[in-house]
């Protein structure tokens, strides 16, 4: 723009090689400001305000996908490719294993289950079921079963910081630790989804990562006996690590029962497959 009659021209120094081999003015700098406030400065700074909204978006997806690109393990195609974190199990074993524990009723109604079969199981504990029920998580292991860490609450873990997650898993584990008298070294992630976050703060607490390589879908409202060992009977058993639930804190109530009730049959099953029950092994895989 050219300065009026009567005003000091000043170039500016945004416009100043806008265009090469032109120098452009501005003038009438006490109402106009220089180019910061001309249409041509609103553009640019227009222009930069977007470059950075997108960046800052794309920065932020980028981010979420690493904190959430563990939980397609969840996928079964997808933990099929990683055989340790479906199972440490050795050929010729199954390891046995709940989760959402302890419950008053539904863990005593699965170790009395267990004892008839002379089983040795895995419990995943969540920390805050261990604080209401302390002499139940005491009770397991005192029946000669093992203890692993299902996380404080059960809640999924995409929604939490890394500061929450690793807080979490640090007081569930030493709410186990409390009351059984056991470090637990195995740890489950509540649903079976895993995060970025929550595999570090694993490795900070000294906790190995498991999933399972078969399940029972005891959860579901529509499971009964016969749906429980069909499912299960659908994964791999041989050296594999089969997921059930000892407690209804995330299912339909009461559907520990059909558990304690599905573990004969489940018995019956894997003895013909020459397949013996054992619980996860102390020490998990590096």
């Amino acid at each position: 723009m050219l300065g009026l009659p009567g005003h000091r021209r000043r170039e500016c120094a945004l416009c100043v090689g806008a265009v090469p081999g032109v120098s452009w003015h501005c003038g009438l700098r006490p109402l106009l400001r220089c180019a910061e406030t001309s249409a041509h400065g609103r553009r640019r700074a227009g222009a930069a305000a977007t470059d950075g909204m997108r960046r800052g978006i794309t920065a932020a997806g980028v981010c979420a996908g690493i904190h959430i690109l563990p939980a397609a393990t969840w996928l079964r195609p997808v933990r099929r490719l990683l055989p340790m974190l479906e199972s440490p199990m050795a050929a010729g074993t199954t390891a046995i294993t709940f989760d959402d524990g302890p419950h008053p009723d539904g863990t005593v109604a699965v170790l009395d289950a267990l004892e008839r079969e002379r089983w040795q199981a895995t419990f995943f504990m969540l920390g805050s079921a261990v604080a209401r029920f302390p002499e139940v998580a005491r009770e397991v292991v005192s029946r000669g079963h093992a203890v692993g860490l299902h996380g404080w609450s059960h809640r999924y873990l995409l929604a939490r910081s890394p500061l929450a997650t690793s807080g979490d898993l640090q007081q569930a584990a030493e709410a186990v630790a409390t009351a059984t008298g056991v470090a637990p070294v195995w740890w489950r992630p509540p649903y079976g989804v895993m995060t970025t976050a929550g595999l570090f703060a694993a490795r900070r607490h000294g906790l190995r990562p498991l999933l399972w390589s078969a399940w029972g879908k005891d959860w579901r409202a529509d499971a009964t006996v016969d749906t429980i060992v069909r499912a299960v009977l659908r994964g791999r058993l041989d050296g594999g690590t089969v997921l059930l639930h000892d407690s209804d804190t995330a299912s339909t109530p009461d559907t520990w029962k059909r558990t304690a009730a599905a573990l004969p049959l489940m018995a019956e099953q894997l003895a013909v497959r020459g397949l013996r029950v054992a619980p996860l092994p102390r020490r998990g895989p590096r």
